[in-house]
């Protein structure tokens, strides 16, 4: 009966030791800020079409995972896709929910985003929601290691 409480105790333990670590709490309100502070210099440069500025918001092998699209690695990969993606007129980026532990954190959203697409009469609108996983980086800042998105619409019809 003593040899059953034993795995019990050792994981208590070990759950107490981990809780009590610094930086494994919840987010503090500083680094919340300076998430949504990056998350908007991100919209800001995404507006401006400064790809490079937009790349400085993720970890140097971030990761996107845009719809009908294979996953893109790495910063260079990222621009040149944003590079080649249809001229964006308007975009808005609310952020959801901001939640966290220690090191890492994830930002769930939506978007809303007007493009011009070639061949198209008139621009086109789509909505969505994503999902970006944050990393701090030693200097205290917070970059998007992980981001991927998603539209509402339905597929258009094969008519």
């Amino acid at each position: 009966m003593k040899l059953c409480r034993i795995p019990s105790i050792v994981l208590t333990f070990a759950l107490v030791v981990t809780a009590c670590q610094p930086g494994v709490g919840p987010l503090s309100e500083e680094n919340v800020a300076t998430i949504r502070s990056t998350h908007a210099a991100y919209h800001e440069a995404a507006l401006a079409k400064d790809w490079d500025a937009v790349i400085t918001c993720y970890t140097t092998d971030a990761v996107i995972m845009p719809p009908n699209h294979p996953s893109v690695h790495g910063r260079d990969a990222i621009r040149d896709w944003y590079s080649s993606f249809p001229p964006v007129t308007e975009v808005e980026l609310p952020i959801v929910e901001i939640d966290g532990r220690g090191d890492i954190a994830y930002v769930r959203g939506t978007y809303t985003l007007t493009m011009v697409i070639e061949g198209t009469p008139e621009p086109i609108t789509d909505t969505g929601k994503n999902l970006a996983i944050w990393r701090r980086q030693p200097d205290g800042s917070w970059s998007i290691a992980i981001d991927t998105f998603n539209s509402d619409l339905a597929l258009p019809s094969a008519e």
